[in-house]
């Protein structure tokens, strides 16, 4: 991807979350279009918690039902959008044992018709979307929070991996931005947004040279590598000897097995 000569111009939020389908949501889908067209964007991917993460919706319900109101942000902020000029497309964010994925590209009624993903084991979670022809984006690689016990990295079982997001501390995005440059692995950038009203503090996003008119658009754009660029400041790029990590880490190869790494098995060099 060259993205020193390509004209990306069209300008996207691709991880955010509302207040109808994600818990840890605060902004209603439709608050957020105005101020989005406010700052130039173009569009946004909703990709709100899914069943086995920080959902709203009751995993009590039938699972028709919850589809509906796990959509529900989505199809508010769709509506919104629609009456403003911004386009809205549908994405989700699934929680697999502590590492998080955002899932593009199978609609509503692929998630009705599939009721066997809630219960799907990693591996097949995942085929399951590619099957559909999804695109599977490893969210915050290196994120450490008081809730994780563990780094889980995936560069085999994903397409891309997210290398920049605004939720993080810089250090984090540091290294995933690293980890994807030195594996040559696609990156995407977002804000992970939950309240409009940091939007304008952002640094994440994704700009394109043409504009994304369905959600597959997005889908091949992020599989091939061409046509886009994640939006990744700076001071969220440059690795130094005093970038470091807490958590424990487990590195996953082609087959999904797993072994133990330490920073100076992932970076040969740092600073």
């Amino acid at each position: 991807m060259n993205l020193e000569t390509c004209n990306f111009k069209y300008k996207y939020e691709v991880h955010m979350h509302t207040a109808q389908s994600s818990a840890c949501g605060k902004t209603d889908g439709k608050d957020y279009i105005a101020k989005f067209k406010e700052l130039g964007y173009t569009g946004m991917i909703i990709t709100d918690h899914f069943f086995r993460g920080n959902t709203r919706p009751s995993r009590s319900l039938p699972w028709s039902e919850y589809i509906d109101e796990f959509c529900k942000g989505y199809e508010i902020a769709r509506e919104e959008g629609d009456k403003q000029g911004i386009k809205v497309l549908f994405g989700w964010e699934e929680n697999q044992h502590g590492d998080e994925y955002l899932i593009y590209g199978p609609d509503k009624e692929w998630l009705k018709a599939h009721p066997e993903i809630k219960d799907a084991d990693h591996i097949e979670y995942l085929k399951l979307i590619h099957e559909a022809g999804g695109l599977i984006v490893q969210a915050h690689p290196f994120r450490e929070r008081d809730y994780l016990s563990d780094i889980y990295l995936h560069p085999f079982q994903c397409d891309a991996m997210e290398a920049c997001n605004f939720g993080n501390p810089e250090s984090q995005d540091i290294l995933a931005y690293n980890f994807c440059t030195q594996r040559g692995i696609n990156m995407t950038s977002g804000t992970d947004l939950h309240d409009v009203n940091v939007l304008e503090r952002s640094c994440a996003g994704m700009l394109f040279e043409k504009p994304l008119e369905t959600i597959f658009d997005y889908v091949n754009a992020v599989k091939t590598g061409k046509g886009y660029m994640p939006m990744i400041p700076d001071d969220r790029k440059v690795m130094t000897k005093e970038t470091v990590n807490n958590l424990p880490m487990t590195l996953f190869d082609d087959n999904n097995h797993g072994r133990s790494v330490e920073l100076k098995d992932l970076f040969a060099r740092r600073g």
